[in-house]
């Protein structure tokens, strides 16, 4: 399946390649101009690789259109801004990262989560929320400012309590038999669920393993009011803003809402997951 992202890179190489062409020039001769191997010419004509900034200011001064670079750029910029790679927003650590998550949360009325194998970060504890950014850096080599993304995550679960604001979550029971951490942390983790069922800015649905579902969860997904969906991939974050996406989201949101228990229901559930870990 094409994706948004593959279409738009396919997009500018057909820019690129148009620019080319009317410059008089082979993708061997630009090349040869540029001082690349033809095989990357071909690559970003077609939409094989994305092009860096420097690449596309090269581009442009060698079919003799500099004046063309802002919109390129701007093409750029539009993949960058809806598909955005982990290995470049933590280049620094995470904590930039969840500076960001706190500015979106700070404007955002309705905040809606889904996730399937984790805990949602708002409502992580600290031991837990250690253990999880431990991990992401180790697996994606990334700087590991631990102690400051953890501080950071704290600062956004602040908004929990802001009596303007509502937060709905909906985990798959998967998420709560998870290790990532120690049976102890795990143990903590689940007590801090149990604590926020009741609050009156919170909704706290979980998916039981025996659930009927409409359609089976694929991935975790934040929703924020109506405005935006920001997807976790392995490689990339997906901040999509267009309407289908919204409301394709919004459907999955409220088609797996009706498998979820809440409630007495969630805290009996949330109690035997607990129980399974033993005494602490």
């Amino acid at each position: 399946m094409t994706t948004d992202y593959q279409t738009g890179r396919k997009a500018l190489g057909a820019r690129l390649a148009e620019l080319r062409a009317e410059a008089g020039l082979d993708g061997r001769s630009l090349a040869a101009r540029l001082g690349w191997p033809p095989s990357k010419v071909s690559k970003l004509q077609n939409g094989r690789q994305t092009p860096s900034t420097e690449d596309l200011a090269a581009w442009a001064e060698a079919v003799g259109r500099p004046d063309v670079l802002p919109e390129l750029k701007g093409r750029a910029a539009g993949l960058e801004s809806t598909y955005r790679s982990w290995r470049r927003q933590l280049v620094a650590g995470h904590r930039a990262r969840q500076e960001q998550a706190i500015a979106e949360t700070a404007v955002t009325t309705l905040t809606r989560a889904v996730e399937v194998v984790r805990v949602p970060g708002l409502l992580q504890t600290p031991e837990y929320a250690r253990a999880v950014f431990r991990a992401a850096a180790e697996f994606r080599e990334t700087d590991s400012d631990i102690e400051g993304s953890v501080r950071a995550r704290l600062r956004r679960q602040e908004a929990l309590y802001d009596p303007d604001k509502r937060f709905e979550f909906l985990i798959h029971e998967a998420a709560l038999h998870t290790r990532t951490s120690t049976p102890a942390v795990q143990a903590a983790q689940l007590d801090r669920l149990i604590g926020v069922i009741g609050l009156d800015t919170i909704e706290l649905g979980i998916v039981p393993f025996g659930a009927q579902l409409r359609r089976a969860p694929s991935h975790a997904f934040w929703i924020y009011d109506r405005r935006l969906v920001i997807v976790e991939t392995i490689g990339t974050e997906m901040w999509l803003a267009d309407t289908d996406s919204i409301e394709t989201y919004e459907r999955a949101w409220e088609w797996l809402q009706g498998s979820a228990v809440t409630g007495v229901q969630a805290q009996r559930l949330l109690g035997r997951v607990r129980a399974s870990l033993g005494p602490m």
